[in-house]
């Protein structure tokens, strides 16, 4: 089921660390929109309900509405500081998005039918390379997710960029660089064991 989230915002005028500490005491989050060939306009969040969409993994990689009173933005999630000891935004970034132009986001990985895989059902275990990827196309065609079926993995196969089913208009960035990077494996845990080994372990002795 697809999210639809909405966020009203107030336009702000005042800039400065003074003024964006007023604004967390007043349950505000500062912020910013820009992008789409427009200047860049600051702007106010109420912090609990920003909070409330954070919770969902669709916020992250979906197209958002910004309410101004009678004016709406569509926006994209671009960037998020947060509170190193406390659960409190500081400042949110926002870009705007239109129709023809394509955009990048990382937008998260879902593996499916990891339990009935014939390797894992034979005791293999699964090695995830990859939580997320970047994308690259039209707002309209943004996905929340990308599923990567596991359905038929077997001892020792592994799926790389190239091989995963993609939403029509969507591109992945990597693999127009020419980088097919690994995503998920199974194996044995004797070959976990030796590949860590191999990895961090020390030279033997001659």
């Amino acid at each position: 089921m697809q999210e639809n989230f909405e966020l009203k915002a107030e336009l702000r005028s005042d800039a400065g660390k003074g003024a964006s500490r007023r604004l967390r005491r007043s349950g505000k989050v500062p912020g910013i929109i820009y992008g789409g060939g427009v200047d860049p306009q600051m702007i106010a969040l109420d912090h609990n309900e920003l909070i409330k969409h954070l919770d969902h993994e669709a916020f992250y990689s979906h197209l958002l509405a910004v309410n101004f009173g009678a004016s709406q933005e569509s926006v994209v999630l671009k960037d998020l500081q947060r509170h190193p000891a406390r659960p409190q935004i500081l400042h949110i970034d926002l870009q705007r998005v239109r129709a023809d132009e394509k955009i990048r986001m990382h937008v998260p990985l879902h593996f499916e039918n990891e339990a009935a895989a014939p390797g894992v059902k034979l005791g293999g275990q699964v090695s995830h390379h990859l939580n997320e990827v970047v994308v690259s196309c039209l707002p309209k065609d943004l996905p929340e997710y990308i599923a990567v079926d596991m359905s038929r993995m077997q001892f020792g196969e592994s799926l790389h960029l190239s091989q995963l089913a993609l939403p029509a208009g969507v591109e992945l960035v990597d693999l127009s660089h020419g980088d097919d990077a690994l995503v998920v494996s199974v194996h044995t845990a004797r070959v976990e064991q030796e590949e860590g080994g191999a990895a961090g372990g020390e030279t033997p002795a001659v």
